[in-house]
C-alpha cells in the first residue's frame, strides 16, 4: 500500500480528530480541545500519511531535545498491517534525530497486545508500568527508544 507522507496542515484537523476517535475508546481518545492543543504547541510535530488524498494515519510528537514524546500514532483500520505505522514512525524518528533528539518516550496500554508488539518490533523497550494511567483504571507501559546520532559526511 503506497501512502504519501507530509506535514500536518490545519485543514487536516477534523479528519485527524475523527481518526483518533476511531482508533481509541472514549476517554482515551483525545477531545477536540486536547488534540488541538497538542497540534499547536511550538514543540509539536505531526506527520500525516495520505492514500489517494484521504488520511490513512498520523503521528504526533512533542520534543525538547534530547528527549521527545510520542503523543499518539493513529492508523485507519483499513490501512493497518500495511506498513503505514512503520513509515510514519521511521519518518518521525529520522526528523527527531536530525533535530537533536536522542531518546523517545511513549505510553501504551498494557492490554493492547498489538500496540505493545508494534513498539517492541521497532526497538522500544518497557521502562516502567504506570498504574491506572488511562481512565484512572487501566495500566500502561512507559516505553523508550534511544536514537543514534545521524551520520554526517566528512570532507
Amino acid at each position: 500500500m503506497a501512502v504519501t507522507l507530509r506535514s500536518y496542515e490545519p485543514h487536516d484537523f477534523s479528519a485527524l480528530h475523527r481518526l483518533d476517535q476511531a482508533c481509541f475508546p472514549v476517554g482515551i481518545s483525545y477531545s477536540k480541545t486536547t488534540l488541538h492543543y497538542f497540534l499547536t504547541i511550538p514543540s509539536a510535530d505531526c506527520i500525516v500519511a495520505t492514500d489517494g488524498g484521504r488520511i490513512a494515519g498520523f503521528i504526533l510528537t512533542e520534543e525538547n531535545p534530547p528527549l521527545a514524546h510520542i503523543i499518539t500514532l493513529d492508523v485507519a483500520e483499513t490501512h493497518r498491517r500495511h506498513g503505514v505505522g512503520t513509515a510514519l514512525l521511521a519518518e518521525s524518528e529520522k526528523n527527531l534525530a536530525l533535530r537533536g533528539v536522542r531518546s523517545i518516550l511513549l505510553e501504551t496500554e498494557i492490554e493492547n497486545e498489538a500496540a505493545v508488539a508494534f513498539w517492541k518490533r521497532h526497538s522500544y523497550r518497557i521502562e516502567a508500568v504506570l498504574k491506572r494511567y488511562y481512565l484512572g483504571r487501566l495500566d500502561a507501559y512507559e516505553m523508550r527508544k534511544t536514537l543514534t546520532a545521524p551520520q554526517t559526511k566528512s570532507a
